[in-house]
């Protein structure tokens, strides 16, 4: 068994997908009308998102990490596409932060 991607779930799978699609410098590759749509990511598999009726309560159980050369440059880039900033943390000597998606679905960057 490998790998096929993430999906996430979305109010607005369209919206999402756009600004992921910014995000990680992909393009939306599939939209079936605004029910389900695909990112495809340079040298990865896709992300998908799939439209809900309703947002599913409380903190995501599984969250994407990023590895960005300057952190600080990937973030404030992610924060001009409308990211939220969550978190900062530090441990034993690595750093990283907790930004959300406009839906609020958490992700990580780090160095």
């Amino acid at each position: 068994m490998t790998t096929a991607g993430v999906t996430f779930d979305a109010v607005d799978a369209t919206r999402l997908a756009a600004w992921w699609a910014k995000a990680v410098g992909g393009e939306v590759t599939l939209d079936s009308d605004g029910w389900f749509c695909q990112v495809a990511v340079p040298g990865s598999h896709p992300l998908s998102f799939q439209k809900v009726a309703d947002v599913t309560p409380g903190k995501n159980k599984i969250h994407l990490d990023f590895q960005a050369d300057d952190p600080a440059v990937e973030i404030e880039r992610l924060i001009a596409l409308e990211a939220e900033m969550v978190g900062e943390h530090t441990m034993e000597g690595f750093s990283w932060t907790v930004l959300a998606d406009p839906e609020g679905n958490q992700f990580c960057v780090s160095g």
